[in-house]
């Protein structure tokens, strides 16, 4: 319904989209700044960079599709409108997710993969078949971890129904920190992305196997490959959570 509606205006979708592809590119308009006056960003070149950046704006781009409307839980909840999802016959999240569907979204996911297969192209890279599936393993474990995340958030917000922003902090907040190398931050953080908040199989710890770059961890060369196993054991956690919020939802009480 929401996709029909969107293109009975179809001059605006192409704007709104146009819009949403050139605010997420300025993101990395300004990371190409930073290299008009260096070489290299945490011993990172310009491509190694832009593939970080394609591989998690493609992956998040891709949650934030079909999973970006959760943040209205909190919203739902305080007005009383969660109610009307459970009278119908159709599962809840799947109808959270539904609404106001925003196809324009879809130009987050080109930006990101037009950047990723520039970055592709500069690359200088020893491909293997092991290495040219990691690529796309990487995008759709990527894409099932940030939608973890945004179940995961909007599970908290029927505890906290202002906490929108929290769950904003994983995911948009998340997305930013993984464009970037895991060598510009400091250690501590980067084993919280990785033991607490599993964000770095999103796309730092298959890419430094791509690339050919060492873990700053130190980490066993298995855990490269882990990103699939971690992908469906956040999706396990997410959707626990998800049940035991909605069981514990008790309306508005008007």
């Amino acid at each position: 319904m929401w996709v029909r509606s969107t293109m009975a205006y179809r001059v605006s979708f192409v704007m709104m989209t146009v819009g949403n592809f050139a605010a997420t590119a300025l993101d990395f308009v300004a990371i190409a700044f930073m290299f008009s006056h260096i070489d290299a960003l945490g011993g990172f070149t310009l491509p190694e960079v832009a593939f970080l950046y394609g591989t998690t704006s493609t992956s998040f781009g891709l949650a934030d599709l079909v999973l970006g409307n959760l943040d209205r839980v909190g919203r739902r909840v305080r007005d009383g409108t969660m109610d009307t999802l459970l009278t119908r016959p159709a599962p809840v999240l799947a109808q959270v997710a539904a609404d106001q569907f925003a196809l324009r979204r879809l130009g987050r996911v080109t930006q990101g993969g037009l950047l990723l297969g520039w970055s592709l192209s500069r690359l200088d890279v020893a491909w293997t078949p092991v290495t040219v599936l990691l690529v796309p393993v990487m995008l759709v474990s990527g894409a099932v971890i940030f939608g973890a995340l945004f179940v995961a958030g909007a599970a908290f917000q029927f505890r906290a129904v202002d906490a929108a922003e929290v769950q904003n902090a994983f995911t948009y907040g998340g997305t930013t920190l993984l464009q970037y190398p895991p060598s510009v931050f400091a250690r501590d953080l980067v084993r919280g992305v990785t033991f607490v908040v599993p964000l770095a199989f999103v796309n730092w710890l298959p890419a430094l196997r791509v690339l050919g770059r060492d873990d700053p961890l130190g980490l066993p060369g298995w855990v490269d490959f882990a990103s699939p196993l971690v992908a469906l054991v956040c999706w396990v956690i997410a959707g626990l959570a998800w049940r035991v919020g909605l069981r514990g939802y008790r309306s508005t009480g008007s």
